[in-house]
């Protein structure tokens, strides 16, 4: 006999219980500027758990100006 169980539970999980351990930080090559996902920019409307793809195409970085383009993922303890 083989029992098969539902791959999921009937009740949905939230995103930020599935997600907040792959939220990542980017840094802006040309002055050093971080922006950590799981922060955000509320200041900026951009509010925290915002991931970088989601962050507007035209938003530049508040301390130099520099593009999306301009920043990298980083890993930082």
């Amino acid at each position: 006999m083989r029992l098969l169980f539902p791959l999921s539970s009937s009740a949905p999980m939230s995103q930020s219980s599935t997600e907040t351990g792959n939220l990542r930080k980017w840094m802006c090559v040309v002055c050093g500027f971080i922006y950590d996902e799981a922060e955000g920019l509320p200041e900026e409307g951009i509010e925290p758990g915002t991931r970088w793809a989601d962050v507007p195409d035209a938003w530049t970085c508040p301390d130099c100006g520099a593009t999306k383009d301009d920043f990298e993922m980083v890993e930082i303890d």
